[in-house]
Parts: C-alpha cells; sequence; structure tokens
C-alpha cells in the first residue's frame, strides 16, 4: 500500500508538471519582460532575517534563505549573494531559488555567478533561474524539482517545451556566457542539459557555434537538446554544419537532426531527406525527414507531396500539405481543393487549408483564423504567423482582430507579436485597452516586440 502511495503521488506530480509545461512546436508561451515581473516586496527583510542568514545552523541559515526569497526584497540581495559561498549545499540551493525569486537585476548577477558552483543541483537551479528571470518561472527545490527534472527527461519530445522569450527581449550576453559554459561541461549532465534547452529559450544567437559542437558530441540527451535549441533559434548559418547528422547511426539523433535543418530551411539537405523519406528503415525516421522536407518547401519535393496527400497516416498528410504551402506550386491547387473538404482529421484540414491560402486563395481563411479556438490552435497560429509575413496577408487580418471571441483576439495578437508590422501598432493600441485582461497584456507584449522590430518608441519612451 506504501508503495502504491508513492506511486501515486508522483503519478499526481507529474501530472501537475505536465499542466505547467505547455506542450506544441508551434508559437511558444510568451512571457513579460523581467523589469515587469518584479513585485514589490510583500513585507521587507529584517535584520533578524539576515542575523538568521549567518546562523552556525545551515537548517536555519536554510530556512532564512527561503524566507528572504518569499518576501521579494531586493535589498537581501547583497546578503544573498555573499551566502552563495556558505559550505552547506542545502543553503545555497535556498539562497539560489531565493534570488530567482526576486528577479530583479541585480539578483540575475549572483544566479551567473552560481552556475559555477561545485553542486550539480545549485548549478542546475542557476540555470533554471537565470531561465526564470526572463520567462517568469521560479525553479523548485526537493521532491518537486526532483520529479520535474524526471518528467522533462522522460518527456524528451522535440520541441517540446514552447516557452520562449518575447521577441526584442534583450538577454544579458554574460548570462549566456555562463550557461553555454555549463552546457559544455560535461562533469554536471543535468545543469549542462538544462543549460542547452534554455540556451534556446533565450534565442541565444551568441550560443550557437557550440550548440552545433554539442549537437555532434556523445551524450545523445545533449545532442537532442541542442538540436532542439538550434531549431528555436532558427539562425539558418548553423544548417549546413548539422546535414552530416542525417547519417547518425542513432535513430533519434538522425529524426531530430531532419527536423532542425529543414526548420533552418537548409536546401543542402534536400537529396539526404528525400531519401531517408523513401528508404528509411523506420516509420518515425521517414515522417521527420517528410517534416523536414515540409519545412524546407523546395519544389523539387512537390511530387513526393502530392503523392504523400493522399496517404493513409493523417501526420504524412499534414507534412504534405505544409510542403506544398511553402513550394508555392501552383499547380498543386486542384489536388488541395478536392482533398481539403473530403478530409475528416482536423489537423490535416487545417495544413490544407493553410496550404491552399498560401498558394493565393482566400476560401479558408475564417476558417484558419476559427481554429485558433480549438484543438488546432497552435498549428493554426503557426501558420497565420507565417502566412502573415506577407504584408498584403496581414492586413487581411486585420478585421478578425474585431471578434466577438476574445479567444480569437488573443491568438491573434500572439500573431502580430511574430508577424506584425507598424500598420499593426494602432490595431493592437486598440486591443491594449481590450476589455478581457487576457487580450489586453497579449497586445501590450505584441505592441512591444511590433516595436523593437519596426524601430518604433515605446510610449514610455515617446512620452
Amino acid at each position: 500500500m506504501k508503495r502504491r502511495a508513492i506511486f501515486l503521488s508522483q503519478i499526481l506530480v507529474l501530472a501537475a508538471l505536465a499542466g505547467a509545461v505547455p506542450y506544441g512546436a508551434a508559437t511558444p508561451q510568451m512571457s513579460a519582460s523581467p523589469s515587469a515581473q518584479a513585485a514589490a516586496p510583500s513585507k521587507p527583510v529584517t535584520g533578524s532575517d539576515l542575523d538568521d542568514l549567518r546562523n552556525p545552523n545551515p537548517k536555519i541559515r536554510a530556512k532564512a534563505a527561503q524566507e528572504i526569497g518569499q518576501t521579494g526584497d531586493p535589498s537581501a540581495i547583497p546578503a544573498l549573494i555573499s551566502a552563495l559561498n556558505d559550505s552547506s549545499p542545502r543553503v545555497r540551493k535556498q539562497v539560489v531559488v531565493a534570488l530567482a525569486s526576486i528577479r530583479v537585476t541585480r539578483s540575475l548577477q549572483g544566479l551567473i555567478q552560481a552556475t559555477s558552483d561545485n553542486d550539480s543541483e545549485v548549478r542546475w537551479l542557476a540555470v533554471k533561474g537565470i531561465e526564470g528571470y526572463y520567462t517568469g518561472e521560479t525553479p523548485r527545490t526537493g521532491f518537486l524539482g526532483y520529479m520535474e527534472r524526471q518528467y522533462r527527461s522522460a518527456k524528451n519530445t522535440f520541441l517540446g517545451s514552447a516557452v520562449r522569450i518575447t521577441p526584442g527581449t534583450a538577454v544579458d550576453p554574460r548570462a549566456v556566457s555562463a550557461l553555454d559554459r555549463v552546457m559544455m561541461d560535461s562533469h554536471h549532465a543535468q545543469a549542462a542539459q538544462e543549460a542547452t534547452r534554455t540556451l534556446g529559450i533565450l534565442l541565444a544567437r551568441q550560443a550557437v557555434p557550440d550548440l552545433v559542437i554539442t549537437a555532434h558530441g556523445p551524450s545523445e540527451d545533449l545532442a537532442r537538446e541542442a538540436l532542439n535549441s538550434l531549431a528555436k533559434i532558427k539562425d539558418v548559418s548553423a544548417g549546413p554544419k548539422l546535414v552530416d547528422l542525417l547519417n547518425s547511426s542513432n535513430s533519434n539523433i538522425r529524426g531530430d537532426a531532419a527536423v532542425t535543418v529543414g526548420i533552418l530551411r537548409t536546401r543542402a539537405a534536400v537529396p539526404r531527406l528525400q531519401a531517408l523519406y523513401q528508404n528509411g528503415e523506420d516509420k518515425e525516421t521517414r515522417q521527420k525527414a517528410l517534416e523536414g522536407l515540409a519545412y524546407i518547401g523546395d519544389p523539387v519535393s512537390v511530387p513526393i507531396f502530392l503523392k504523400a496527400l493522399y496517404d493513409k497516416d493523417a501526420s504524412v498528410r499534414v507534412n504534405a500539405a505544409a510542403g506544398l504551402a511553402r513550394a508555392k506550386d501552383t499547380k498543386a491547387l486542384p489536388d488541395l481543393m478536392r482533398s481539403a473538404p473530403a478530409e475528416k482529421n482536423a489537423e490535416a484540414r487545417l495544413a490544407m487549408e493553410f496550404a491552399i491560402t498560401s498558394l493565393g486563395r482566400n476560401d479558408y481563411i475564417s476558417s484558419i483564423v476559427e481554429s485558433l479556438d480549438s484543438g488546432e490552435a497552435d498549428s493554426a497560429r503557426t501558420y497565420l504567423v507565417e502566412l502573415a509575413r506577407d504584408p498584403a496577408f496581414l492586413k487581411q487580418l486585420y478585421p478578425y482582430m474585431n471578434s466577438r471571441n476574445a479567444q480569437v483576439r488573443q491568438q491573434l495578437c500572439n500573431v502580430l507579436m511574430y508577424a506584425g508590422d507598424d500598420t499593426s501598432i494602432p490595431q493592437l493600441q486598440q486591443l491594449s485597452r481590450d476589455s478581457n485582461s487576457d487580450v489586453a497584456a497579449a497586445a501590450l507584449r505584441a505592441l512591444s516586440a511590433v516595436r523593437s522590430r519596426a524601430g518604433t518608441p515605446t510610449a514610455a519612451a515617446a512620452n
């Protein structure tokens, strides 16, 4: 009974974590800027709290660090940074969590310092703290922290974490350098893997050369995490340096590399991807090869896409339609127009609607927008971001910003965060005053990203 109770408690924790970790390879979950996340202290730190941080008993010091973190008082940061030299790893763990909880610029410097700690879990927590400084998440210690690491390791799904910083967020180069150093240190494997993942979340272009090296390293977990991060960063210069991984003896690395070179639009990979799709030894590798081809969308692959459009496997039809969308060959329109109305799988039908729209027909714009409030919302958002990078299509989205559906309005703000231009600013300004707080918050995030991209000053700067 006791073992069963422990097992059930672990399942409950995993379920809770599954709810907290967003899933899907589409447009990521956004966070506010670090400065916007620092809340006023719930109560000021007292002299007694600081005295406890120097108590001879490590249990009291650890508890003091925990309680100081809960106050959110930035005045305690110098004392916390000094406590990073505490002899007890237990204390240093709580100090790192406290620094991560306060989330101001000075605490970031302490977290960077803690990435050099000789205790693996302190390093891991410091990496999580740096991530959280930009995303708003605070690392956990103890059983919950352990279960989170186990959950992530078990999940290990390519592009599985959709958390990513808001476009235009400035990341401290010293934080990137610290994460890069942790990634390259094989003596602390879990911290290295977390650092590799975080470099992708922070879109750390500075780390791309070392991520390419890590993708070729002996550790499968690290290599796959590096490929995942490279796919998020989208520095196309890395693509040609990853083509050789399509010949890896490890099927997982081979499959992840196929998707990554596709996302990076590496045309040099097309012949090998076609060979993998047509002659691959296992179904998963073939599907990932087709996904890579679909991202590249080279017209030479159109015959493959047209044949795959009629495959019995819905996921194959999804990638076939996406490939036709990006290949821009209007000769595929008759097949798509015939297949879309008859398609029973919602994801595949949406991909076909995306392809038809990409090829110049407007029959399905409303349908794609309506899918923003459905089980296919992630894919619909991704397709609309891609389509909206065409200024002519972008303007066709603006009437839908007045949708009565708050979810649609919110998701369209997220689309504009990536694809909007200066013509989007009035639309987003209007929604920043929306009666729905989630819509208003999404509009403000999108405004910040669009203004950063367009070189338009923020309202505060303009005033």
